[in-house]
């Protein structure tokens, strides 16, 4: 069982009982504005949970879902995918409750994330992905280090609209300790 912790913050493996917290930012339409998936409905939010709690017995594991708990309650989820084991390579990702946004829990899940790739995972590049319009995002991904290498274009179906996706990377030689 994966569980990080750093100050406030932990980020800890979903649980079947995690659904009404999880619900509440998984439906919510300006949580998920930038998402390929949401808003939820209650079938889809179960059905990710499941999902997510499934893949927490896969070996090799490639999926990490994680619960963002700040002061006890889950105010988020984020999750780390290994796209390839050979290459050492994965992809971060994160989606916050919006009462919980501009408190920088976002950065500080972001560097939990690269920490874990890095230093528990053995990694060797971490990337993530952003729209352009979303500035918080980003800011989110510079502040830990990552690189922005360019402009994948066209790259999502978005609520039935084509958009671009900024992709940004670190590699271990790159992150500091």
């Amino acid at each position: 069982m994966v569980s990080l912790k750093s100050g406030h913050i932990t980020l800890r493996e979903f649980e079947k009982d995690d659904f009404d917290s999880v619900h509440s930012y998984a439906s919510d339409p300006e949580v998920v504005n930038f998402m390929s998936w949401g808003p939820n409905t209650m079938v889809e939010t179960r059905r990710f949970l499941q999902r997510s709690i499934q893949s927490q017995i896969v070996k090799p594991r490639i999926s990490y879902e994680l619960g963002i708990v700040f002061d006890s309650l889950i105010v988020g989820g984020c999750g780390l995918t290994i796209h390839s084991l050979v290459d050492r390579r994965a992809e971060i990702g994160y989606c916050i409750r919006r009462d919980q946004w501009g408190r920088g829990i976002g950065t500080k899940v972001a560097a939990m994330l690269i920490e874990f790739g890095f230093k528990d995972l053995d990694l060797h590049r971490i990337e993530a992905k952003c729209d352009p319009n979303n500035h918080a995002s980003y800011r989110i991904m510079k502040k830990n280090g990552m690189i922005r290498e360019g402009t994948l274009r066209e790259e999502k179906n978005i609520h039935g609209k084509w958009r671009d996706s900024y992709i940004y990377s670190i590699l271990r030689q790159d992150w500091c300790e």
